[in-house]
C-alpha cells in the first residue's frame, strides 16, 4: 500500500526540485558546471547575489586559484621576457640550448595549463567563461610563427582585463595587440609596400558588424587604409605595438558613410569608434552572447533586447550579460540542457563535478585536443563554432568516453578526483547525453 504525501508537502517538494534545477542550469552557464557545494552556496546567498558577485570578479578573492599558477613562469612574463627565455629554434641552436625545438612549445603548454587550472579552480567562474568566449571571438592562432611568443600577452593584456567591461575598450585592445597585428598580417600593411586587407575584413565580418552587417568591399579597402602603419616594434626583441607614420595612408577615407580624415593613428581609432557604436555590431554581439548562454538558435526577442542594452550603455558587456541571465528566455525550462558542451567545457565540468584538482598537465590538454578543440590552435580567424552539432561526431564522443574512463581511474597525470559512487556508475554518468549538455 502506497501512502501519498499531503498536497502541501508534494507542492513543497516540487518547488524545491525546480529551484535546484534552476540553480544547476545557472551554474552550467555562468560557470563551468557546479562543483560540490556550489548548489548549496547559491541557494544560501540567492541567485541575484551570486550573479552580482560573478559580474564583478575583482571583488572575489581568488588567491587560492592564482597560487596554483606558481609553476607556470611564462604566463607572468612580458613578450620581451618570453623571447629571451624561450628563444626561437635557430637562436637555441646557435647558443647550443637543448632540446632546441622544444623550448617555444613550453609556452603553449603553460598557456594551456593556466586556462585549465583557472577554469577548474577559480571562484571567478564567469570571468573564465567570458575569457574563453572572447578569445574565441577574437581568435588568433598560436602556431603562426611569431604568435608563439605573442599569444600569452594577448590573452593576459588584451582579453582578460576587458571580458566584463566595455566592448569598445576590448575591441581597441585587440586591434593594438601585436598578436592580432601579426596573425592577420596588418603589421605589414603599408601605403608604400602594399595595403593588406585581412584585418579590415575580419574586423567587420567577425569582430563587429557580422557578415550581413551592411558593409561593402569598398568599406573593407577604406578600413584597411585607415589601419596602415599599425605595426610591431622590434618583433625579435620587445614586440610591442607601434604606429609607423611613414607607412600610413594619410588620405581621406570613407567608412560606412563616415568621412575619416583625423590623420595618423586617429584614423584607425576613429574606425574602432564607428564600429563599436554601430547597430549592426550591437545585433551581432548580442546574437553571439545569446547563442552562447541560451540556445544554438537564439531567440530574436532576447537578441533585440540585449542589442538595445548594448546601444544604451555604450557596449557594457556586464549589463548585457545581466539582461541575458535575468531574462525569461534564459530561465525558460526548455533552455536547460539546450547547449552542448565543447570539449573544453566537458573536461572542466567533469573535473569540477568530481571534486577534482588539476595542474593543467599536457595530458589534460591533449585529451581536449583529441576531442577536437586543441587550445589556442584554431587556425581560422572565426574561432571554434558555437553549435552542438560541430562537437558530437562519433569519434569525438568516443574520445569523451575514453577521457571519462581515464579520469575516473585517476590515470591522468596531475589530475586527481574524488567520488563515492561505483566507478561504472560515474563513467556512465559522464558519458550520458545529459552530461554532454549544459
Amino acid at each position: 500500500m502506497c501512502i501519498s504525501a499531503p498536497p502541501l508537502i508534494q507542492s513543497s517538494l516540487v518547488l524545491s526540485i525546480r529551484v535546484m534545477q534552476d540553480v544547476k542550469h545557472l551554474l552550467n552557464r555562468v560557470a563551468f558546471g557546479p562543483a560540490p557545494g556550489d548548489l548549496q552556496h547559491v541557494l544560501q546567498i540567492g541567485v541575484e547575489k551570486y550573479l552580482e558577485q560573478q559580474l564583478r570578479p575583482e571583488e572575489i578573492d581568488d588567491k587560492a586559484a592564482e597560487a596554483r599558477l606558481s609553476n607556470l613562469p611564462s604566463v607572468r612574463m612580458s613578450t620581451a621576457e618570453l623571447l629571451e627565455n624561450y628563444p626561437r629554434p635557430a637562436q637555441a641552436r646557435q647558443f647550443q640550448i637543448r632540446p632546441a625545438l622544444n623550448i617555444p612549445q613550453q609556452i603553449l603548454l603553460e598557456l594551456q595549463a593556466q586556462k585549465i587550472i583557472r577554469a577548474v579552480h577559480s571562484q571567478r567562474q564567469l570571468q573564465e567563461v567570458m575569457t574563453d568566449f572572447w578569445f574565441n571571438h577574437f581568435n588568433v592562432f598560436w602556431g603562426k610563427n611569431a604568435d608563439r611568443w605573442l599569444t600569452t600577452g594577448y590573452e593576459m593584456n588584451a582579453i582578460r582585463p576587458h571580458v566584463l567591461g566595455n566592448f569598445r575598450e576590448l575591441l581597441m585592445a585587440t586591434a593594438k595587440s601585436p598578436a592580432m597585428l601579426f596573425y592577420l598580417d596588418n603589421h605589414l600593411s603599408s601605403s608604400i609596400k602594399g595595403i593588406n586587407e585581412n584585418y579590415g575584413r575580419e574586423l567587420m565580418e567577425l569582430h563587429t558588424l557580422g557578415v550581413d552587417g551592411g558593409y561593402t568591399q569598398k568599406d573593407v579597402q577604406e578600413v584597411a587604409r585607415a589601419f596602415t602603419g599599425w605595426s610591431i616594434d622590434r618583433p625579435q626583441r620587445s614586440a610591442e605595438f607601434i604606429f609607423r607614420p611613414r607607412m600610413h595612408d594619410d588620405g581621406e577615407k570613407i567608412v560606412l558613410g563616415h568621412k575619416i580624415n583625423a590623420g595618423g593613428i586617429r584614423d584607425g581609432e576613429t574606425v574602432i569608434d564607428i564600429l563599436a557604436r554601430h547597430p549592426s555590431t550591437a545585433h551581432f554581439i548580442a546574437t553571439k552572447l545569446v547563442r552562447r548562454f541560451v540556445d544554438d538558435d537564439p531567440p530574436e526577442s532576447l537578441i533585440n533586447h540585449t542589442g538595445d542594452i548594448f546601444m544604451k550603455t555604450g557596449g557594457s558587456i556586464r549589463e548585457m550579460l545581466h539582461a541575458i541571465f535575468t531574462s525569461k528566455e534564459f530561465n525558460a525550462p526548455q533552455a536547460a540542457g539546450a547547449k552542448t558542451k565543447t570539449p573544453f567545457e566537458y573536461v572542466i565540468s567533469a573535473i569540477r563535478t568530481l571534486e577534482g584538482t588539476t595542474d593543467g598537465s599536457r595530458a589534460i590538454a591533449q585529451s581536449i585536443g583529441r576531442m577536437g578543440q586543441p587550445l589556442y590552435q584554431c587556425q581560422p580567424p572565426a574561432g571554434y563554432p558555437d553549435r552542438g552539432d560541430y562537437w558530437l561526431s562519433n569519434g569525438a564522443v568516443l574520445e569523451r568516453l575514453n577521457f571519462a574512463v581515464a579520469l575516473t581511474a585517476n590515470k591522468i597525470p596531475g589530475t586527481e578526483i574524488q567520488f563515492d559512487e561505483p566507478v561504472k556508475a560515474v563513467v556512465t554518468r559522464l558519458g550520458s547525453p545529459e552530461f554532454q549538455k549544459r
